[in-house]
């Protein structure tokens, strides 16, 4: 694991765009193409801004794929859609074809979502383990990433896929990876700003006993890849590092 603390969200988040650019560019050389997972939230929007404008010139985006971490039970129009947001902000700037972007068809159950999104990630990478190049994920003050929220029953999953998760604090369904399909990632970073998230960062980080029930964060485990936190002073407010 690989901790980084900032004093502001600028420095952060151009060392971060650094940091995406740098395994894009690689896996772009090596493969053909580069395979990025898209979190949704507010924390991810001005990063997606900048890649759209200040670094629209240093990565071939058309050889870029885009997947979603996770998606709200939405329309595809609603302002909470996490595939809207992105659009807006990174996908139609830099005018991203349609077939290099994996959005989840929430016009289905969530259920049959969750399946037809695994069964598009299956064929992405053709039958073989699905192990993206790079999953941006977000944190909650309550230790949840994607939609693997406490006490779900997501967080006992086995399996390398996505599925329909009930989450009954918000009274609705979202569609989220599994913690088992993260994990085979290459790269995984987290974005987190904020005081409020302080307490859930410690217990995530420096907890001596796993209590993944209660801080699904700490299922975060690359198999073979590397996971770097990017946090704000404020995130890491309690830390002891």
């Amino acid at each position: 694991m690989n901790l980084l603390i900032y004093h502001g969200k600028d420095e952060l988040l151009e060392d971060l765009a650094t940091f995406i650019l740098k395994v894009g560019n690689e896996a772009i050389a090596e493969n053909g193409r580069f395979n990025f997972v898209l979190t949704g939230g507010s924390s991810p929007k001005t990063l997606y801004q900048q890649l759209a404008t200040k670094y629209k010139d240093d990565l071939d985006w058309q050889q870029v794929y885009f997947f979603f971490g996770d998606e709200r039970n939405v329309s595809a129009t609603d302002k909470d859609y996490n595939g809207l947001m992105a659009a807006e902000s990174l996908l139609r700037p830099l005018n991203i074809q349609e077939d290099h972007i994996f959005y989840v068809n929430t016009s289905l159950s969530p259920v049959e979502a969750a399946s037809a999104y695994q069964n598009e990630i299956n064929m992405h990478f053709n039958g073989g383990l699905p192990a993206f190049d790079f999953i941006l994920l977000g944190m909650g003050d309550d230790a949840h990433t994607a939609s693997l929220f406490p006490e779900t029953e997501i967080l006992e999953s086995s399996e390398v896929g996505v599925e329909a998760v009930f989450v009954e604090k918000l009274n609705t369904y979202r569609i989220s990876m599994t913690a088992g399909l993260i994990n085979h990632a290459k790269n995984i970073a987290f974005l987190v700003f904020g005081k409020s998230k302080a307490d859930a960062v410690k217990q995530v980080i420096e907890s001596e006993e796993e209590d993944t029930t209660h801080y699904p964060a700490q299922l975060i485990k690359p198999y073979n890849g590397h996971v770097t936190w990017f946090l704000d002073q404020e995130a890491a407010a309690n830390l002891n590092t």
